[in-house]
């Protein structure tokens, strides 16, 4: 495996931390008490080209390659504090994206990809209240009317659903046909059934709006159904595997950022006339988060390789999801070990990466579910 960055690719890096350091407001200790997304911080990232990384030129992304693009999400989770606009932003660029861009019609593409590269906020639509990792024993229903559809039912713990701009929802047109009868539709924020609620405040990624999609009578004509009926299961796997292997990119970018903040203070604060670093309990801690870095790193770029090489990804994507998830939690809690008191209060921003490194355990197939892909692979 060949991770050698070209000088396009470390330029677009630097220019990337660059932009974040020098232009979002670091706004994220105010707004994490109350659950606020950063609208303003999302468009300039949006106007920079962030969330066009993967996306074809032809409809205004700049067509990066893989491997290019997972390196700048992760220099965009080191770079940018504020975990919460990162994982949102990933989300969209992970899910709703490559959604409409591999699956969709030509007008799907021109009227609503260019949009979300532009800036407009994407939700991802399936889980309800009875299915989760169940994900095709929906409740939500696509009844067949004249030119279109009726959709009824309500989607639950949508990331980015309280300000969605434009939503890819699946429901299913027959529950007797079980996961063949689920289908994919394209819709958007002011049409007729179509409703939010508010973002419903969470221990981590407080920052990242989540709520409910709420569809009664909803009509979606005939243009808007995103594939062919029942191509909804193809659509969603296709999706989630994009999510699954790339999602914590971001927090990967956490890790590295987290453990240079870590030395720092282990190199300068001073007990018993020495600085802490020098204590083997404190420098062993330090240790196993440079270790949970490197491997999580590693993990990551390798799922992005066998994609460009047009391998198989659902093995890989389900052990780099699984590791980054854990990694991340266990040195979240190292680095507040590690400061005391100081990684305790809320002032100092350190307790802030432990609770967002918690939900890493549940999005995008929860641990035990990747946990069963893994065995399942091999063969128990």
């Amino acid at each position: 495996m060949d991770f050698g960055w070209n000088e396009e690719a470390q330029a677009r890096r630097e220019a990337l931390i660059g932009f974040i350091h020098s232009e979002l407001a670091d706004d994220t200790s105010e707004n994490d008490p109350q659950c606020a997304f950063s609208a303003a911080n999302w468009k300039k990232c949006a106007d920079f080209g962030v969330l066009g990384y993967t996306v074809s030129r032809e409809y205004g992304g700049a067509g990066l390659d893989i491997l290019t693009s997972v390196y700048l999400m992760e220099a965009l989770g080191y770079a940018c504090k504020d975990n919460g606009l990162t994982f949102a932003l990933l989300s969209q660029m992970l899910s709703i994206q490559p959604a409409i861009e591999k699956f969709g019609s030509q007008t799907l593409k021109e009227n609503f990809l260019t949009r979300l590269v532009s800036g407009a906020h994407g939700a991802f639509a399936i889980t309800e209240e009875s299915s989760g990792s169940d994900t095709y024993s929906l409740k939500t229903t696509a009844t067949r009317v004249e030119g279109g559809y009726l959709l009824n039912g309500t989607k639950k713990f949508i990331t980015l659903a309280p300000v969605a701009d434009i939503a890819v929802v699946f429901a299913t047109v027959d529950a007797d046909r079980g996961q063949w009868g689920v289908t994919g539709f394209v819709l958007e924020r002011g049409q007729k059934g179509f409703t939010t609620t508010e973002t419903q405040p969470k221990m981590g990624l407080r920052t990242t709006p989540i709520g409910d999609i709420v569809l009664e009578n909803c009509f979606v004509p005939d243009i808007r159904r995103l594939g062919e009926e029942g191509a909804g299961v193809g659509i969603f796997n296709t999706a989630m595997e994009s999510e699954r292997s790339y999602i914590l990119a971001g927090q990967v970018g956490a890790m590295a950022r987290q453990l240079e903040q870590t030395i720092q203070f282990a190199r300068t604060r001073r007990q018993f006339g020495t600085p802490i670093g020098k204590f083997q309990s404190v420098a062993n801690r330090v240790a196993d988060m440079k270790l949970r870095l490197e491997t999580a790193r590693l993990l990551l770029y390798k799922v992005a390789w066998r994609e460009r090489q047009k391998k198989s990804l659902m093995m890989d994507a389900a052990l780099a999801n699984l590791h980054l998830s854990e990694a991340f939690l266990d040195s979240s809690l190292d680095a507040v070990r590690n400061q005391g008191a100081r990684g305790y209060l809320s002032e100092y921003e350190i307790e802030r990466d432990l609770r967002d490194s918690v939900g890493g355990l549940t999005y995008s197939g929860t641990s035990d579910i990747q946990r069963n892909i893994i065995a399942r692979m091999l063969g128990l």
